[in-house]
């Protein structure tokens, strides 16, 4: 017997919110309040910038598609509006911060450097947004029991844009090694 997906939903919800509280307060034991609130939330953003699937955005992207029905592609704009604004913020006031994490230094790095480091940042909302648009027409698809989706053009097309998901994976992988994040 399964739960309810809403429920399931909200109980992973719960947990990755758990997960992020735990890591604020394992700062906070480190740090004083203010800067581990930043280090957090920068943490949070190198996430959603620097990672080539949605993983930080999905605490709110999955959750707003199932209790609400907002696609994932336009809640992840926002989730990345926000995380842009952290950065300028956090860049402008608080540069300091990046300083007290392995993470937080590495993406100052990619942050400060254009070249080449913004194509990590290009590269995972390459990915991002594909793998977002990959789970949009799957909830879609599941949704509307169609049957037929993997027969029909469409699905040729998705296939190509898996094969563009790929190629940033695998140049994104390439230049996270070339500053020293082994993310593999």
């Amino acid at each position: 017997m399964s739960s309810h997906p809403k429920r399931q939903v909200l109980i992973k919800f719960g947990l990755l919110l758990s997960l992020l509280v735990g890591y604020f307060a394992y700062l906070n034991y480190q740090y004083d309040l203010a800067t581990s609130g930043i280090v957090a939330l920068l943490t949070w953003s190198f996430f959603v910038l620097c990672t080539p699937v949605a993983d930080a955005g999905f605490l709110l992207d999955f959750p707003l598609r199932l209790l609400f029905g907002i696609r994932m592609v336009i809640s992840e704009i926002a989730v990345w509006a926000v995380a842009g604004a952290v950065n300028v913020t956090a860049l402008l006031f608080w540069p300091n911060a990046y300083d007290t994490t392995v993470l937080t230094r590495a993406f100052h790095t990619i942050l400060t450097t254009p070249v080449p480091y913004w194509a990590v940042i290009a590269l995972s909302a390459i990915g991002t947004f594909l793998s977002i648009r990959f789970a949009d027409e799957l909830m879609d698809v599941i949704h509307h029991h169609d049957r037929h989706f993997f027969h029909s053009h469409h699905f040729k097309h998705e296939l190509v844009l898996f094969g563009f998901f790929l190629a940033a994976m695998f140049g994104y992988y390439r230049l996270m090694s070339s500053i020293g994040l082994d993310v593999g």
